[in-house]
C-alpha cells in the first residue's frame, strides 16, 4: 500500500521553476501537460516575469500556479491589478506566500491580510495554497509559523511545504499540524535531483541580493547537497514514505523544487516511477 501510495504522489507533482530566459524553453520540452508548473517571484526583479511566464505557460495549455508573495504588491489597486491578468490568462490558482523583500513593495506585510482581501474580492481563485515551514524558518518561531497556518485556513486550499531534508521531522510536522486542527491537504515540498554546483550556479543566476539572503538564510541546504554521497531525492521519499501516504497525513501531493533543473528532474521522476512499477 505504501509504494502505491508514493507512487500516487508521483504522479500527483508540481514542479517549482524560476522564470528565467530558458525557463519556457525548458518547460516545454520536457514537462507533461499534466503536470502542474509553479513559477516563483524575486524580491530583486519583482513580480512581472513571473506574471509574464505564467501568461506564457497558461498559453501553451498548461496549468500554472504563479508565486504571489504579500510583501511584493505595492497596493489594494496593484493586488487587482495582478489577479485581474492572472484570472485573463486562465489562472485559478496562486501560491501566495508572505515572501522575502525587504523592506516590503508596500502595505502589506504578510500573507494573511492578501488572503483577505481576496476574499473581500469575490475570491478570483479557485485555489489558494500557503507556505508551511517542517524545518525551522530562519526568522520565525516554530509555533507561529503552525498559527499561521490555523489563522489562513479560512482563506486557503492548500499548504505547500518548504524543504525538508529529515525524514522524521517531516513526520513529525504533519503529525503535530493535523493535531492543531489544520486540515489542509498538504504538497510536500522535495528538493529534486538538484547538482550542488548547479545549485550555486542557480542561485547566483537569481540576483546577488536574492542569492545572499537564499545562502545565509539555508544554508544547511548546501551542506546537504556537500555531504558524502550527494542528496537523493529518493532515499528521502523512502525514508518518510509511510508518514507521507499515511491516510491521516493529508499529503495530496509532491511539489518538486527543480531549481530549473527541470529535464533532469523529469528523468529522474520517470524513472523512480518505472521502478515502483509504473
Amino acid at each position: 500500500m505504501a509504494t502505491e501510495g508514493l507512487r500516487a504522489l508521483l504522479h500527483s507533482v508540481r514542479y517549482e521553476v524560476l522564470p528565467a530566459k530558458a525557463t519556457e524553453e525548458k518547460v516545454l520540452a520536457h514537462v507533461p501537460r499534466d503536470v502542474v508548473v509553479t513559477v516563483t517571484a524575486s524580491p530583486v526583479k519583482g513580480l512581472e516575469p513571473t506574471l509574464a511566464l505564467t501568461t506564457r505557460l497558461a498559453g501553451h495549455g498548461y496549468r500554472v500556479v504563479p508565486h504571489v508573495p504579500a510583501r511584493l504588491l505595492r497596493d489594494d489597486a496593484h493586488l487587482k491589478e495582478v489577479a485581474g491578468r492572472l484570472r485573463e490568462a486562465g489562472v485559478d490558482d496562486v501560491f501566495l506566500p508572505a515572501g522575502d523583500a525587504d523592506p516590503p513593495a508596500g502595505d502589506f506585510h504578510g500573507a494573511l491580510p492578501v488572503l483577505r482581501r481576496l476574499g473581500e474580492l469575490g475570491s478570483p481563485f479557485a485555489r489558494v495554497g500557503v507556505t508551511g515551514y517542517p524545518e525551522s524558518h530562519p526568522i520565525i518561531d516554530d509555533d507561529i509559523t503552525v498559527q499561521a497556518m490555523w489563522d489562513k485556513r479560512e482563506h486557503a486550499t492548500y499548504i505547500v511545504s518548504n524543504l525538508c531534508f529529515d525524514p522524521r521531522v517531516l513526520g513529525e510536522w504533519l503529525v503535530r499540524i493535523r493535531r492543531r486542527q489544520v486540515e489542509l491537504p498538504v504538497h510536500v515540498g522535495v528538493a529534486g535531483p538538484v547538482q550542488r554546483a548547479k545549485l550555486l550556479a542557480m542561485a547566483t543566476k537569481i540576483g546577488v541580493g536574492e542569492s545572499t539572503r537564499f545562502l545565509t538564510r539555508h544554508p544547511s541546504w548546501f551542506l546537504r547537497f556537500a555531504a558524502p554521497g550527494g542528496y537523493a531525492p529518493e532515499r528521502l521519499l523512502t525514508r518518510a514514505r509511510d508518514a507521507l501516504t499515511a491516510p491521516s497525513s493529508g499529503v495530496a501531493g509532491l511539489h518538486l523544487f527543480t531549481f530549473n533543473q527541470i529535464a533532469e528532474t523529469e528523468r529522474w521522476r520517470r524513472a523512480l516511477l518505472d521502478r515502483l512499477g509504473g
